[in-house]
């Protein structure tokens, strides 16, 4: 049974994203899509300073089953990148909802956060 924290808000494409008290999101993927790719063994993140609309691809995850497109749950600015990932990236399978985090971002329309999926929402995809 995939971990699916109350605390965070998911898409169906199995990115979850996290609202900072300082404005800013946090986003990554969720237990079950990690646990779907298998073991990570690459991951591309975008650039600090580039936008994404919602829903375009931001990056992809790589492992040893397949290769997969990240998609940004909300039309945002990158802030961070987590750049720790090019040497860990199995940190995606071993803390999807802590140190693996793939990107910050500044959201352009934070009403678009609360339209995503809630965790009991998403639960019921699974």
């Amino acid at each position: 049974m995939s971990q699916v924290p109350a605390n965070l808000r998911y898409t169906k494409e199995h990115e979850w994203i996290r609202l900072e008290a300082d404005g800013t999101a946090t986003i990554g993927i969720t237990d079950h899509a990690q646990a779907a790719l298998g073991d990570v063994t690459f991951v591309d993140l975008p650039k600090v300073g580039k936008s994404f609309a919602a829903g375009e691809v931001f990056g992809t995850v790589e492992s040893v089953k397949a290769a997969s497109d990240l998609y940004c749950p909300v039309s945002a600015e990158i802030v961070e990148a987590n750049t720790g990932l090019n040497d860990s990236p199995d940190l995606v399978n071993r803390e999807p909802y802590g140190a693996a985090w793939m990107i910050r971002v500044k959201l352009k329309n934070p009403a678009e956060a609360a339209q995503l999926l809630d965790a009991a929402a998403y639960s019921a995809t699974l």
